[in-house]
Formats: structure tokens, sequence, C-alpha cells
């Protein structure tokens, strides 16, 4: 055997548990579920289960509910992606001016990011509540408003809950983009008498554009997947085997409700696929308008040249 033949075999040898892994808990259950869109499943009727093609797909574009959904789920996104990102940047922008305590700040920022989502959530339905914090602090300026506003403003607190939870992680990213930039720009610049916002608009801000567009692309996924946020924050005052408010009733949200309370697997695979093809359409245009505002250092002449 010789020794290209023995490190081609140590090779295949070293990733075959990973490609195991990968077809068993990724490939196998995307064929699965493009499989289960194209019949009638429900769960029990695995001997009678029948072909019914695309009559989910057909179904869903004729589902008024499945088009409700998907609208608040893009307006929650146009809304939630924007201040998620817009939060992260401030942050990472001023704890990079700080000048003590750095890194107390950024544990307290990114400490939101660990916390599990369902202690998260419970907390957020305690200060939401009608006697919890919010109404304790909006009493201070109006007494005797009692709001509650997991049921009155749903949206309101789903938002502010999102922007708390998902901004740790984007915060450290644009962190460590801030501090990759090199400080000979920013003392140029200010020897020849540009101030601070100068420098953060003309310097900073351009080469902060890739991870900018990184963390759209991120948050874009995110909040076209919400989920469990929405459910926590309406279980208790609902009732578990019911749906949460009809302005958090987003489209993954409505998919679940179809699989795991109505049963119907197969349509429900169905929303999840069309929800796919919108995310796909919504990213590969995120990724065309990147040409036109996303920096990118280009390569010496004569580099372009080879």
């Amino acid at each position: 055997m010789t020794r290209k033949v023995r490190q081609a075999s140590a090779f295949y040898l070293f990733i075959t548990p990973w490609m195991l892994g990968f077809a068993a808990l990724l490939v196998f259950p995307i064929v699965l579920g493009l499989l289960m869109s194209l019949t009638n499943y429900d769960g029990f009727n695995v001997d009678t289960v029948k072909w019914v093609g695309l009559g989910n797909y057909r179904r869903a574009l004729d589902d008024p509910g499945a088009f409700a959904s998907l609208r608040r789920t893009i307006a929650f996104l146009v809304v939630a992606v924007p201040a998620v990102v817009g939060v992260q940047l401030v942050l990472a922008f001023l704890i990079n001016q700080a000048r003590r305590a750095k890194g107390l700040f950024r544990m307290l920022f990114y400490l939101p990011s660990v916390v599990p989502v369902v202690a998260s959530a419970w907390v957020w339905k305690a200060a939401g509540s009608e006697d919890g914090l919010v109404n304790n602090l909006v009493g201070v300026v109006r007494p005797g408003s009692h709001t509650n506003w997991l049921v009155d403003h749903p949206t309101w607190v789903l938002m502010w809950f999102v922007v708390w939870a998902w901004t740790g992680s984007g915060m450290l990213i644009f962190l460590a983009a801030l501090q990759g930039i090199p400080s000979e720009l920013r003392e140029a610049a200010a020897i020849d008498g540009a101030n601070r916002f100068q420098v953060a608009r003309k310097i900073m801000l351009p080469l902060l554009t890739p991870a900018i567009f990184f963390q759209l692309v991120m948050t874009l996924f995110l909040a076209f997947q919400v989920l469990v946020e929405p459910l926590l924050l309406s279980a208790g005052i609902y009732g578990l085997n019911s749906t949460p408010p009809e302005e958090n009733n987003f489209f993954v949200v409505n998919a679940f409700r179809e699989i795991f309370v109505g049963q119907r697997f197969g349509y429900g695979a169905a929303l999840l696929w069309i929800l796919f093809a919108v995310a796909f359409l919504a990213t590969l245009l995120l990724f065309a308008s990147g040409r036109f505002w996303v920096y990118r250092e280009q390569p010496p002449p004569e580099r372009r040249r080879r």
C-alpha cells in the first residue's frame, strides 16, 4: 500500500463518523420531510398513507390563515432584524469606547444569550403581568394604569424579548470587528481633522459592513424561525393547548400547531417547505443587495492579473 493510499484511507476513516451523523441527522430528516409533504400522513395512518403530490401545497396557497401568519412573520422580521442588529452595533461601539470596566459590560450584555429561553420567558412574563415590573414603572408616570402587556400588547413584549435575548452574541462579533480595525486609520483621520462621528461614519462603519451583513443574515434566519418565544410567552394565559395571541401567531407557530395539534403532518411539512422557499428568496435578495453596500477589500493589481 502506497503512502498516498494510506493517507486517503486515513482521511476517509476520520470523516466517516461525521458523514454518518450528517446523513442520519440532516440529510435523512430533510428527505423524509419533503416526502411527508407530498402525502396525507397524520402521524397514525402509516398503513393507509396516500400520495397526494402537490395537494398540500395547493391547500396552503388557498389557506387564508397561512397567508395571514406569513404576513405577520414578514412584518415581525422587518422590525426585529434591524432593531436587533442596530442594538448590537450601538452596544459594541459603546463598549469599545469605554475606558473602564469594559469586560464587565461585555459580560452583562452577553449574559441574556446564555440564559435558557424558558427562564427568560418566565422573567418577561412576570415583568409584563398586571402587577409586574413594567406596570409598576408605568404607574409612576400614570397612576392607576394596569395593563396586561402579554394580552393587550403581546407583539411588543415579544419584540423586546428577542432584542434582549439575541443581542449578546452579535454584540461580541461587532466588538471583535471593531477591535480588528487598524488604529492607524483612526489616527490618520484624527490628524486630518475628523471628529469622532466622522471617523465612525467614514472609516469604521464601512469596514464593519461585512460583519453587519453576516449579522443580518443570521438574524434573518432567527426571525423566520421564531417559535419557542411566542409559545412560552402565551402558555399559562391561554392554556397549553391553545394558540398564542393572534398577533404572535407566526408562520412557524401555525405549522407547529398544524403538525402537533391538528395531526396534519403532511400539510405542516408543506408549510415549512414554503417557508424555506420564502427565506431562501429573502436571503438571495440580501446577498444581491450586498454588492452595493458591503465593503470588500480588493487585492493588489498584480495579484488580480495572476
